[in-house]
């Protein structure tokens, strides 16, 4: 097969793994690398999952690989902090089926909390690191990876980032090469890593690093361009695109293996070259491990720790070029919002009414700490609220939190928070907290999780029934409302803060972007009725805003008839009419 298509970076990997005859995939969606699992279900040959979390992904993975067979994880760079634990270990223990963990950073912090560089968390776990740098080397370097990883015994990381996840690129297609399962023999000395046995897998793996850097030179991801010696670049990913567009003719060290590095092949063109610039986004990996060898070179110094790279920016800080950058478009600023008729939205209307402060987690109902809601105080990580609620009542007493809620999505709560709430649970805490329930992972794209009942694959299976996970855990007060019920939920809110003991309240409503929901009315403003008391614009819903004269406008393009505004509205200014 030779056909060439184009492809998302994400998309090249997947077909990579296809390619490279992986059996067992399993990820927790997060942008940059949904698409990976999004791409990969739609080939038989390979079993795909949504795990709770990224933790459990991993260890599935490697579930797999031990038992002989090629597996991988996806997850963006702080599912990997998640996902640590498991990670460092089996780098000790090594792998029997190839086993490749691919990590999707953010540089320039587009959907996430930190701009982390998986690459230090590789090195402190001694795991190695490959990077493309575009569609058909995301591909060709998945392959590669699990070569790597069976013949040095290790898992490898692949990375990348939200640039080279989200870009095209042609791709030409191969067939599936599927290697035959490994023969799985008990080995508790590879296997079961207790101290005796971790030490003696400790030296193996200082070897194996040693070995690897040895070998780099030879490794085909690796290669010298050589152009004009009087100025020489080290960059990998999409940095070397950077560096190829902005000075053509420059020589280039272009890095696959981006840890452990290739010392000798580093020095030797270091050599060649008048000056050195290290090129490389987020953290100065590169350039702080050439620099103690001895070796001069420019990075940091001039490039920022900061953000993306561009070409302009090495065309102004090396070549001193006045870069000339197109001015946008004088537009409205138009800060993240809710869609309309978004559930949370009716819920934090009630919480900001009540003047009630939210510990927040990670979704689209961060967005309740900005204008007009103000609710959300705080955002940490994945099932963070739960834990954030749990300390501050041991830190200032059960009368303090009576003013405070924990809030926090399905597919989180099953993710992490379900543990914080446990641990509540466990350690007799007081303070409420709030699962928004809105049927499905929403800030990255709607995939279903363990409550949705159906699998990455679209299959129909037992759903887990949040209200009774809750009872089971120990929590005696847990009620369900409707989030768009705004009056029974103030009430249920307000009882269940004042409680001596620990409450959880389940708000839901189906995300209003799911397909298949229908949405058979609208609401419309009775103009003559209107007080322009703007009662039902302090939600901040955007198919609201009002004329000249103050009157609210109701834009029909956009209004899904959720009916918040028209029980905001006491004067009966707002009616529901059909579609």
């Amino acid at each position: 097969m030779s056909e060439k298509k184009i492809m998302l970076g994400n998309e090249a990997i997947a077909r990579g793994a296809y390619e490279a005859g992986v059996k067992v995939s399993a990820a927790y969606p997060g942008t940059p690398s949904t698409e990976i699992s999004e791409n990969i279900v739609k080939y038989d040959e390979i079993y795909a999952e949504w795990s709770p979390n990224e933790k459990v992904a991993m260890e599935v993975a490697i579930g797999a690989s031990i038992s002989g067979v090629r597996a991988m994880a996806s997850m963006k760079h702080v599912g990997v902090n998640v996902a640590s634990d498991p990670l460092y270990t089996i780098s000790y223990s090594g792998v029997n089926g190839g086993l490749v963990l691919v990590a999707a950073d953010d540089p320039g912090l587009y959907s996430s909390q930190n701009e982390q560089d998986t690459r230090c968390v590789a090195r402190a776990a001694q795991v190695p690191v490959i990077e493309p740098s575009d569609s058909q080397e995301a591909k060709d370097f998945m392959k590669y990876a699990f070569d790597l990883s069976e013949k040095y015994d290790t898992p490898v990381i692949l990375r990348t980032t939200t640039r080279l996840s989200h870009s095209q690129g042609p791709v030409t297609l191969e067939d599936r090469v599927e290697p035959v399962d490994a023969p799985y023999e008990r080995n508790i000395q590879k296997y079961v890593m207790m101290p005796g046995m971790a030490k003696q897998r400790h030296i193996y793996v200082e070897q194996r690093m040693k070995q690897m850097a040895e070998d780099g030179a030879e490794m085909p991801i690796n290669r010298v361009e050589m152009g004009d010696t009087k100025i020489g670049f080290i960059a990998s990913g999409i940095a070397y695109q950077y560096v190829k567009e902005a000075c053509p003719d420059a020589s280039v060290l272009k890095l696959g293996l981006v840890h452990p590095l290739p010392r000798k092949m580093i020095e030797e063109f270091a050599a060649k070259v008048d000056k050195l610039y290290i090129f490389e986004e987020l953290e100065p990996v590169f350039e702080e491990q050439i620099k103690s060898w001895g070796i001069e070179c420019v990075g940091k110094e001039i490039f920022t720790l900061q953000g993306e790279y561009s070409a302009n920016m090495l065309r102004k800080a090396v070549l001193g070029e006045e870069v000339e950058v197109a001015q946008p478009a004088q537009v409205p600023a138009r800060p993240p919002i809710l869609c309309p008729g978004c559930p949370h939205r009716s819920v934090y209307s009630v919480l900001n009414k009540l003047k009630i402060h939210a510990a927040g987690d990670i979704g689209c109902y961060t967005l309740g700490a900005v204008a007009p809601l103000n609710v959300v105080d705080t955002t940490v990580c994945m099932g963070a609220s739960i834990s954030t609620l749990h300390g501050m009542e041991k830190a200032k007493g059960k009368n303090y939190v009576k003013n405070w809620v924990a809030v926090i999505g399905d597919s989180t709560f099953l993710h992490t928070g379900v543990n914080s709430l446990m641990n509540m649970a466990y350690n007799q805490a007081t303070g409420t907290v709030m699962i928004l329930d809105n049927s499905t992972t929403g800030m990255t794209g709607h995939q279903d999780h363990a409550a949705t009942g159906k699998t990455l694959k679209g299959e129909v299976v037992p759903a887990i029934n949040i209200y009774d996970l809750c009872k089971t855990i120990g929590v005696k007060h847990v009620t369900v409302v409707n989030a768009f019920d705004i009056e029974t939920l103030e009430k249920v809110i307000k009882e269940e803060t004042q409680r001596e003991e620990l409450s959880v309240i389940i708000t839901q409503s189906p995300c209003v972007l799911l397909k298949g929901n229908v949405f058979p009315n609208k609401c419309r403003v009775i103009p003559e009725k209107c007080k322009k008391c703007g009662a039902c614009l302090r939600p901040g819903c955007p198919a609201l805003t009002k004329t000249a004269d103050g009157v609210t406008v109701i834009d029909e393009t956009m209004c899904n008839g959720c009916g918040l505004c028209m029980q905001l509205c006491k004067f009966g200014a707002i009616e529901k009419v059909e579609a």
